[in-house]
């Protein structure tokens, strides 16, 4: 019998790859690739960037602040190691960020004005199709366990894999039009998370679990509970 960690991390493969269910969220997808990193692997923090048409990275996920902050911050500078993984389709760790300042000087210091130490980075990608970048955020020093560090590169290609069967089979949904209703939602479960938070003097990261644990435990979008949750139908204490 396989242990719990196992388990999730077969939970967590089906859920990313089964992508033609109707009600298909290319958010939720993303919500659940950065918190499954959180709770699987080794890491305080996870945010996945997504590649649009024309090439460019746009922040879609991020289990908290700190890493919502440092996936946007890549984006506007144009640098860090979530946009090396990308551009290399290659793994790309910081063991000690102090050591790398050179090599990402604005990240750096916004990494650790965060309380990160080191870093890690993923493609999101199927072979040579990348679809976005997975950033892995630590508070302490160090490499990635290697058991880690290959999970971490199950659940991308996982990620990708249904990402692209979704385009696949659908033609009609373009990446702009995923990309749109990412964001879409994206914007509908931030509120939720700050409504719980506020209703139930909770912190964001709490009220975000609590989401998703209520969606889980129901097999329900992580969209669709948040919607609820925002229109007053859902109190989720």
């Amino acid at each position: 019998m396989g242990t719990p960690r196992d388990e999730l991390i077969a939970e967590v493969l089906v859920t990313l790859t089964d992508t033609l269910r109707d009600d298909f969220d290319v958010a939720d997808l993303l919500y659940t690739l950065t918190t499954a990193c959180v709770e699987l692997l080794d890491v305080d923090e996870a945010g996945v960037l997504f590649v649009d048409e024309q090439g460019r990275l746009v922040p879609v996920a991020a289990t908290h602040d700190g890493s919502e902050h440092l996936e946007r911050l890549q984006v506007l500078v144009r640098d860090g190691p979530c946009l090396d993984a990308v551009n290399a389709n290659v793994s790309v760790a910081s063991l000690d960020l102090d050591e790398d300042e050179g090599r990402w000087p604005q990240f750096v210091r916004q990494a650790r004005s965060e309380g990160f130490l080191s870093s890690h980075a993923e493609p999101v990608a199927l072979r040579d199709e990348v679809v976005g970048g997975l950033g892995l955020f630590r508070r302490h020093p160090g490499p990635l366990p290697p058991g880690d560090q290959r999970i971490a590169q199950f659940l991308g290609t996982a990620a990708a894999v249904g990402i692209l069967h979704r385009r696949a089979q659908r033609s009609v949904e373009t990446v702009r039009e995923q990309l749109e209703h990412a964001l879409r939602s994206r914007v509908v479960i931030e509120q939720a998370k700050g409504f719980i938070a506020e209703r139930h003097m909770l912190d964001v990261g709490t009220a975000f679990n609590r989401l998703r644990h209520h969606a889980r435990s129901r097999s329900e979008s992580l969209s669709t509970v948040a919607r609820a949750v925002i229109d007053g139908s859902l109190d989720i204490s």
